[in-house]
């Protein structure tokens, strides 16, 4: 059975995450992605579904710079 464009994007997506990030956990990646994913599947314009994602991902993986740090 051939793939989805959205299973195929999700999986490029998080390929390309995992080259550019080796020190991250692939499942947070693969979860970060699929919210990502979640977030923006309903978008009209699907041309750059795989751009966006990849941003929101990203963001979803960096730290929250507002949490408190102990000291």
């Amino acid at each position: 059975m051939a793939e989805s464009e959205d299973a195929v994007a999700i999986r490029h997506v998080t390929e390309r995450l995992m080259k550019k990030h080796p020190e991250l956990d692939a499942g947070l990646v693969h979860s970060s992605v699929r919210t990502a994913y979640e977030e923006l599947r309903y978008a009209r314009v699907r041309t750059y579904l795989p751009v966006l994602m990849e941003r929101r991902a990203k963001d979803l993986l960096q730290p929250d710079d507002h949490t408190e740090r102990p000291s």
